[in-house]
């Protein structure tokens, strides 16, 4: 805290409003344990109120009084809360004498804060040493007083377990600056590093760990192994070596002598680190270098004069992340302090039989052992975060996401919705229609569904299968059963085009089946929706399908029954909400063609059942994919004609729709042009992109579809819901741009018929090595599984999904990529318990729902449905 200089006004004001207002949480959380759904409660407790009084007093009280000199305004607010506490005495209080007694003693306080600002140094640190001792007899006072409890906990929760989580959590929601060794300058640092709290700071877990346990004399190390020495800096200078620069340090002990070399960094910030004299530890692999020990680029750390080092040698140290301002040494004792002082507070209620189950170590123990782990710590399970210390971390957050899914499932199943009979008259003859058999996947699906439909509560499934496994098939039955039970069917698709294909399937099937359907679009002219919209309310409709359009005001339906959203990651919450609120509590179905990772499926899709049509329809052909490189195009040029000489149709597909100044790819329009122009004249070249009106894009594709067109120049606008049989080669240029979910969409834009089908992936070979692996992948399989897996792998699981929409929550020390086994572990177990008790309205279980609805009550609208 030395050597802060002057704190402003506006910053200490700040500062001390972090102490008197209620504790502030993370964006999105609750703000404590205590604050139910309407908002904050009534009245605090006289004890939390007291709090907020001390913390301001320790603080000034910090550094031998010298924190005075930061602290402003510290009379009104305090003022504020003395006078609210006086006010809750009486109801607080019920004891007269003891009453009496706390009123005098916050008289007293009162007297102290009033006229605080103007007082001389020395009076403001009087009237500090005896505010604090006003406090702590005040406190004492207050012991055995039992308050009353909040109005807005949970039924069921007994008063001492919020009492103990209300304390706890007070002291976890702590602005970080208040623990010791941090201080107004220091939390601004950490705040950058969104380390804003104490909690915050308690699960700002190491990136590494590194085993000082031993420390060498310089005579004794040895070569090709990583070492720690102490050593006192004799010299250090920036020397020439070759035909570049190298900073070297020589280090010196009582035995000998060693170099330390960078070759890369701030060479300036090294010379005024590296002072001869001081006393420096390093950590690194030794080498021998013209028969003298030496290391490169080793992790160093300068000693202080009078410094044993023992929090940073001589045991396994941890390594955090970089923080402006901070250097290790510095974030090591700050942590340590808060390890010491608020690692006893963070709540672990998870059952014993599930910790014994899973063997699991104390919560409080293992946050202790993940900050500074014990002499004998396996350093590999550290690095690889798991140790035991890491594991029951990474189990608590998995779990309590995975018990608020399961809860969420569970409410889901108490709902009312409506019992539909399954296997009627039309969905049977809807089978027989069928020119092809269903695939056992398919029938396995149908099942799956009828089953839900058949329950009283609403259904909320997810249905995912490859590129042309025949879901609209399978959602098609779900339909007709809502059909033929009197309501009507929903299904909405993220782009027009999309929905015109499937409009254009499922109208050929309702009309066989004396159905009638309605497709409605955002493009429409007014009064044609206007008449839609009054066709849908009256019922005469039976299956609406639509994008976006459906949701606006004025469709109405008559007795919605099962809303189908398809290419649902397009689609916010909000937007299938409000899809659902056309019915009462209507089933849905939500269906994707991007196959979705197993461990994703258990975060981003936890609350929902989920079916998989793991199998293709027999005879598909599979689509033969290459890269080429810019030097082979005059060969892929030729490969088109030959697909064109054959009467089939070609996709060329280009990630922009015109030229762009920052980019130097090729883009869709003007390519277009040179294709017909300068390579194909004797072919027919199209154009289509999404910026085109819904009329233009409707009529390029009727005239591709009918063999109007050879060749489609295009952009990903064609990515989903184009179903042309004939067309047997999709080329895909720049296709590094390109993500593997992306790429494997398109390609599926081919082999729909019964002709053999390529993909050609042209790149110019200027990718990045993630890119290479992508084009590799294509190459290697067709499988959309495994490319979902392999992309997983590449991109992780925020950017695969799309953090804003995905509903991927953002862990703090969980990787559902590194942890799958461990999620699949805590999954089960919460949806065990839940089974149990769907409500966590168990005595035993009163903790538990406390620490959810603490930790995850603002993050629980997670449904994928809505």
């Amino acid at each position: 805290m030395r050597n802060r200089g002057k704190f402003d006004s506006h910053i200490g004001e700040f500062h001390f409003a972090q102490v008197c207002a209620p504790t502030a949480m993370q964006p999105g959380r609750t703000s404590r344990a205590r604050v139910d759904r309407q908002g904050k409660r009534a009245m605090e407790t006289l004890k939390e109120a007291l709090e907020k009084i001390e913390s301001p007093l320790r603080f000034s009280a910090g550094n031998d009084f010298r924190n005075l000199a930061l602290v402003r305004n510290l009379e009104v607010p305090l003022r504020k809360i003395v006078a609210s506490m006086r006010g809750m005495l009486p109801q607080k209080v019920t004891d007269p004498e003891r009453c009496r007694r706390i009123d005098a003693l916050l008289a007293d306080l009162d007297g102290l804060v009033s006229g605080f600002e103007p007082a001389s140094p020395g009076e403001k640190k009087r009237r500090v040493s005896e505010g604090i001792a006003c406090v702590e007899s005040i406190r004492a006072a207050l012991v055995g007083v039992q308050e009353s409890g909040s109005p807005g906990r949970p039924k069921n929760v007994p008063g001492e377990v919020f009492a103990s989580l209300d304390s706890a959590v007070e002291k976890l929601t702590r602005p970080a600056q208040f623990v010791k060794g941090v201080g107004p300058k220091v939390g601004q640092l950490l705040a950058r590093k969104g380390l804003k709290t104490v909690e915050d700071l308690l699960f700002f877990l190491p990136r590494k760990y590194e085993d000082r346990r031993v420390v060498k004399p310089i005579a004794r190390i040895e070569a090709g192994r990583k070492e720690t020495v102490v050593g006192t800096i004799v010299r250090a200078e920036i020397r020439p070596y070759k035909k570049r620069r190298v900073f070297e340090a020589v280090i010196r002990d009582d035995t000998s002598t060693l170099r330390a070399k960078w070759f890369k960094g701030s060479f300036a910030y090294l010379r005024n680190t590296f002072k001869p004299g001081l006393r420096v530890i390093l950590t690194g692999e030794l080498r021998i270098f013209q028969f003298e020990p030496e290391m490169i680029h080793p992790d160093y750390e300068i000693l202080e004069e009078g410094e044993d080092g023992g929090l940073h040698f001589k045991r396994i140290v941890p390594i955090y992340s970089e923080t402006e301002g901070l250097g290790q040494k510095h974030l090591r004792r700050v942590l340590l302090h808060a390890v010491e002082d608020y690692a006893r507070y963070v709540p672990g209620p998870i059952p014993r039989e599930i910790c014994e189950r899973q063997g699991l170590i104390d919560i409080v123990e293992a946050v202790r052992e993940v900050h500074f782990p014990g002499p004998g710590g396996d350093l590999e399970r550290l690095n690889a975060m798991r140790s035991e210390a890491h594991r029951r971390l990474i189990f608590d957050e998995l779990f309590y996401f995975e018990l608020a899914m399961a809860l969420k499932h569970a409410g889901n199943a108490l709902d009312e919705g409506i019992a539909f009979r399954t296997g009627g008259e039309l969905s049977e003859r809807f089978l027989s229609i069928l020119p092809f058999d269903l695939t056992s996947a398919q029938r396995r699906v149908i099942e799956e569904i009828r089953g839900d439909m058949a329950r009283p509560s609403p259904m909320h499934r997810l249905l995912q299968g490859d590129v042309g496994s025949g879901k609209t098939v399978v959602s098609m039955s779900a339909m007709l059963t809502a059909c033929e039970n009197g309501c009507q069917a929903a299904l909405m698709a993220p782009t027009e085009i999309l929905a015109e294909q499937h409009h254009r399937n499922i109208v050929r099937w309702a009309e066989a089946l004396g159905l009638k359907t309605a497709l409605l679009l955002g493009g429409m002219r007014s009064p044609e929706k206007r008449e839609i919209a009054r066709r849908i309310e009256t019922g005469e409709v039976h299956i609406v399908v639509g994008t976006h359009a459906l949701l606006q005001e004025g469709v109405d339906f008559r007795k919605l029954g099962l809303a189908v959203v398809d290419e649902q990651h397009r689609f916010g919450v909000v937007q299938r909400a409000t899809l659902r609120a056309k019915g009462r509590n209507p089933d849905v179905l939500v269906m994707t063609a991007t196959p979705i990772p197993r461990t994703l499926s258990m975060t981003v899709y936890g609350d929902l059942d989920i079916s998989v049509i793991d199998e293709m329809p027999p005879g598909k052909t599979p689509v033969r994919t290459k890269v080429f490189y810019e030097r082979e195009r005059p060969r892929v040029y030729e490969i088109i004609r030959k697909e064109t000489a054959k009467a089939n149709q070609v996709f060329i597909v280009y990630p922009l729709v015109t030229e762009s100044e920052a980019l130097d790819l090729k883009d869709a329009t003007r390519m277009a042009e040179h294709l017909q122009k300068d390579v194909f004249p004797e072919l027919r070249v199209g154009l289509i992109h999404g910026r085109m009106k819904g009329s233009e894009k409707e009529r390029i594709m009727k005239a591709f579809n009918g063999r109007e067109l050879d060749i489609l120049v295009a952009t990903t606008v064609i990515e989903v819901g184009i179903d042309i049989p004939q067309a047997s080669l999709m080329v895909i240029e720049h296709a590094e741009r390109f993500g593997l979910a992306q790429l494997h969409q398109l390609r599926g834009r081919v082999g729909r018929g019964d002709r053999p089908s390529y993909c050609i992936l042209m790149t110019g070979g200027r990718g990045s090595e993630n890119a290479r692996k992508r084009l590799a992948i294509m190459e290697k399989t067709g499988d959309g599984f495994r490319i979902a897996e392999a992309d997983l792998e590449i991109r992780g699981p925020g950017e695969l999904m799309g953090t804003r929409q995905s509903g991927i929550p953002d862990f703090r020390v969980a990787d559902i990529l590194r942890d799958g086994r461990l999620l699949g572990d805590a999954r089960a177990e919460a949806f065990r318990l839940v089974r149990k008790d769907p409500r966590l309205e168990r005595p035993e279980h009163a903790a538990l729902r406390a620490v959810l609805l603490w930790k995850w009550e603002g993050r629980l609208e997670l449904a994928r449905t809505g």
